[in-house]
C-alpha cells in the first residue's frame, strides 16, 4: 500500500492536516485501497456508514434523490478530497449516494479505526470539529445560492470555485476542464440544462467565459464581478 502517497494526501486535508509526519504515516497505514468502475455505486443513501474515503484518482458524484427519482448532485469529490465523513463519524446511515463518474481509486478508513485515531490524537479531534463547521457553512451557502440568486450568478460562483486560486492578469482567460457533462453541471446548480445553457450564454456575452467543445476559457475577474451581484 502506498503509505507515503496517502500521508501526502492526508496532509492537505482538514481532518488530518497539521499532524506531524510520523502521525500522518500512522494514520495512512490504517487506510486500504479500493477501486470502482465508471458508473459503479460506492455506497447508497441509507447504507450503514462504515468507512471514510479519500480519493486517489477519478471523480465521485455525491447526490440525493426524491421518491419520484429526481436527482440533485451537491458535490463532486476528486483527487485529495475526503467524503463519507458524516456517517463515518456518527455511525448513522448514508445521507447520499456516491457514484463513480470515471474509474475511481479511493483509500478507505474503517469507522472503528477512525474513532481510535481521534480518541488518541487530540489534533485529529480538533480538526474534525473545524471540518464539520466548514461543511455546514458551505452547505448553507450552497442552499442560499440555489434559493436566492439568478442562474448566471450561481454559475459564476461555481466556476470560481472550480478555478481555485488561479488569478491571471485581467482580460486573460484560464482554461477550465470541468470533467463532467452539462447535465451534471445542471444537477450541481439545482437547475435544468436549458437554464444552465442560457446562463452560460449570459456569461459568454459578458466576456466572462468562452466555450469550446470540451472546455471553458474563463476570465476570473469578470466572473467575480458577476458573482458579487446580489440581485435575486
Amino acid at each position: 500500500m502506498p503509505t507515503d502517497t496517502i500521508a501526502a494526501l492526508l496532509s492537505r486535508t482538514e481532518l488530518f492536516g497539521g499532524l506531524e509526519s510520523e502521525e500522518l504515516r500512522a494514520c495512512a497505514e490504517r487506510f486500504h485501497t479500493m477501486k470502482f468502475g465508471k458508473g459503479e455505486i460506492l455506497f447508497a443513501r441509507g447504507d450503514p456508514g462504515t468507512h471514510l474515503y479519500l480519493v486517489a484518482e477519478g471523480r465521485v458524484r455525491l447526490a440525493t434523490a426524491t421518491s419520484e427519482g429526481r436527482e440533485l448532485s451537491f458535490r463532486h469529490a476528486v483527487s485529495g478530497d475526503l467524503f463519507g465523513e458524516l456517517a463515518a463519524l456518527d455511525g448513522g446511515t448514508r445521507s447520499a449516494t456516491a457514484t463513480a463518474l470515471s474509474p475511481v481509486t479511493v483509500y478507505a478508513l474503517e469507522r472503528t479505526a477512525l474513532r481510535q485515531l481521534w480518541s488518541t490524537r487530540p489534533k485529529v479531534l480538533n480538526n474534525i470539529v473545524a471540518f464539520l463547521c466548514r461543511r455546514l457553512r458551505e452547505t448553507s451557502s450552497q442552499l442560499e445560492s440555489i434559493a436566492l440568486y439568478p442562474m448566471d450568478v450561481r454559475l459564476a460562483r461555481l466556476l470560481l470555485l472550480a478555478l481555485g486560486k488561479a488569478q491571471p492578469a485581467r482580460g486573460t482567460r484560464v482554461s477550465l476542464e470541468l470533467g463532467f457533462s452539462q447535465g451534471e453541471l445542471a444537477q450541481l446548480l439545482g437547475a435544468s440544462r436549458p437554464k444552465v445553457n442560457a446562463a452560460l450564454g449570459t456569461l459568454e456575452s459578458a466576456g466572462a467565459v468562452k466555450r469550446t467543445l470540451d472546455r471553458l476559457f474563463c476570465d476570473p475577474a469578470k466572473l467575480a464581478e458577476i458573482a458579487r451581484r446580489d440581485d435575486a
